[in-house]
C-alpha cells in the first residue's frame, strides 16, 4: 500500500520527537520514500545525522539555504510529496498552523503545499486542553487537516492526561488509512478525534500474559511469554468503542489506559476471572497459559538434601478456551484463541479449533529463533470454518489492529 509513496515527515521540538525514528523505519520498510523536514527545536531531541541514516535522504532545516531557494526549494519539497506528516506536532506548530504563520522552513512548506496533512499533537495535558489550542485544532480540522492522537498517559513531565503523542503503529496505521481513502476522522475540538468505533455498546475479554503455576512459595512453572500480543489486543478493541476487559498473568508491562485490568497468577484463577467476566460479546484467549501445574504445592521451600531433585507430579490445568467455548447461555459470541507452535504450525492449530471449540484459531511460530515470545514481531496464520488466511510478519501492534478490524467486520456482517 505503501509502495512509491512520498512522505514528507516534519518533526517538530518535543520529548516524543525520538518517535520518529521507529516511525521512518516502518515507513520505508513498507516501501515510502521519507523526506524529513526538521525543526530548531526538534534538533533538540533528535540529530539530522539520525533522520538521514534512517529516511536515506538528505535532512532540510534552513528556509534560507541559497542552494534550494534558488530552485523554491520550501514549495518543491512540498509538492513533490503524497502526504504530509507532522509528528510531533506543537501546540506551537498548530497555531502558527491554524494562523498561516511562515517563519520556518516547516511553517512555510506547509503552507505552500496543495498536499494532504496529518498532524499527530505532542504536548503536556494542560497545553492539549487550553482553549487557544482547542480552538486552533477546530481551525485546522474545518481546513482538512488530519489528525492522530493524542493519546493518553504518563507524560514526560510527570502529569497524566491527553498529550501523549500517538504510538508509531497508530501513525503508521493512519497513514496507510489516508492512502486506502479511508483518512482518519477531523473534528471540532471538543475532545479526542472522533474515530469509527464500530464495537461501541459491545463488551470483550482477553487474556494475556503467562501463568505462574506454584511449585513452592518461591518456585513456579511459567514460560516466556511477554503478554505484549494480548495488551496490544486489548488496547485495539478499546480502541474501536468495546468495552474491554483484560485478564493479565504475570508480565512487566503497564496496564493499558481505559481498560479494566484483573491480574492473576496461575491458570485457576485466570479462568475465575474470565467466568466472571462473562457475558461478553468476542473473548480473545490471547495468553500463554500453563499446561500443567503441580499436584501440590510445596508449604515451604523445598530444600536440596543430597538424595537428588525431588519428583514432581504434574495435573493437567483448566483449559481455560475450552471451558469458554462449553459455556452456553454464556459462550462468548465470538471465541477466538491463539496456538502457540514450535513445529507444524498450521496442522496443529485446526486440530486446536476443532477440539476447543473456537470459531478462530491465531496459529504463530514461537521457535526460540523467531522470537515472538517477548519480540514485539508476530507472523500469524488466522484459521476458521472457510480456511486459513496467512498474514505477513508485522508488529505485534499491527497485528492487534488487523485482527479487530476482523472482528467488527464480523458483527457488521451478522447485524
Amino acid at each position: 500500500m505503501l509502495s512509491n509513496k512520498r512522505i514528507l515527515l516534519i518533526v517538530a521540538g518535543g520529548i516524543a520527537a525520538y518517535k520518529t525514528l521507529e516511525l521512518i523505519r516502518r515507513l520505508r520498510e513498507r516501501g515510502a520514500s521519507v523526506r524529513c523536514i526538521l525543526t530548531r527545536g526538534g534538533a533538540q531531541f533528535v540529530t539530522p545525522l539520525s533522520l538521514a541514516a534512517l529516511s536515506g535522504d538528505r535532512v532540510y532545516d534552513d528556509l534560507f539555504s541559497l542552494t534550494d531557494e534558488a530552485a523554491m526549494g520550501h514549495i518543491e519539497l512540498s509538492r513533490d510529496a503524497d502526504l504530509l506528516v507532522v509528528a510531533p506536532a506543537t501546540a506551537d506548530l498548530l497555531a502558527k498552523m491554524a494562523t498561516g504563520l511562515a517563519d520556518d522552513l516547516a511553517t512555510t512548506a506547509l503552507l505552500a503545499s496543495d498536499k494532504p496533512v496529518l498532524v499527530a499533537p505532542s504536548m503536556n495535558v494542560r497545553m492539549w486542553e487550553h482553549a487557544a489550542t482547542r480552538a486552533n485544532i477546530e481551525t485546522l480540522a474545518a481546513r482538512g487537516v488530519l489528525r492522530v492522537g493524542p493519546g493518553a498517559g504518563d507524560m514526560a513531565c510527570g502529569e497524566f492526561g491527553e498529550g501523549r503523542m500517538a504510538e508509531p503503529d497508530e501513525i503508521l496505521g493512519a497513514i496507510e488509512a489516508v492512502f486506502r481513502g479511508d483518512a482518519p476522522a477531523v473534528t471540532p475540538s471538543g475532545g479526542a478525534p472522533a474515530r469509527n468505533r464500530p464495537l461501541e455498546g459491545r463488551k470483550a475479554l482477553v487474556t494475556s500474559g503467562p501463568t505462574h503455576e506454584a511449585i513452592d512459595p518461591v518456585r513456579y512453572i511459567a514460560n516466556r511469554s511477554s503478554g505484549k500480543q494480548g495488551h496490544a489486543i486489548a488496547r485495539a478493541l478499546a480502541d474501536l468503542g468495546a468495552r474491554t476487559t483484560l485478564v493479565s498473568g504475570p508480565t512487566a508491562l503497564a496496564d493499558p489506559a481505559g481498560i479494566s485490568v484483573i491480574h492473576v497468577e496461575s491458570a485457576a484463577e485466570m479462568l475465575a476471572a474470565c467466568q466472571q467476566s462473562l457475558p461478553v460479546d468476542v473473548a480473545v484467549c490471547a495468553a500463554a497459559v500453563s499446561d500443567w501445574r503441580t499436584a501440590e504445592e510445596a508449604g515451604q521451600k523445598m530444600k536440596k538434601d543430597g538424595g537428588g531433585p525431588p519428583a514432581l507430579a504434574l495435573i493437567e490445568n483448566p483449559d481455560i478456551l475450552r471451558t469458554l467455548g462449553e459455556a452456553g447461555n454464556l459462550r462468548p459470541g465470538l471465541l477466538i484463541g491463539f496456538a502457540a507452535e514450535t513445529e507444524k504450525i498450521v496442522e496443529h492449530a485446526k486440530v486446536k479449533l476443532e477440539r476447543k471449540g473456537a470459531d478462530w484459531i491465531l496459529a504463530n511460530d514461537v521457535s526460540p529463533a523467531t522470537g515472538t515470545f517477548g519480540g514485539d514481531a508476530n507472523v500469524i496464520h488466522l484459521i476458521d470454518g472457510d480456511g486459513v488466511e496467512d498474514w505477513p510478519r508485522m508488529s505485534k501492534e499491527e497485528v492487534a489492529r488487523r485482527l479487530v478490524e476482523r472482528i467488527a467486520e464480523n458483527f457488521v456482517a451478522k447485524a
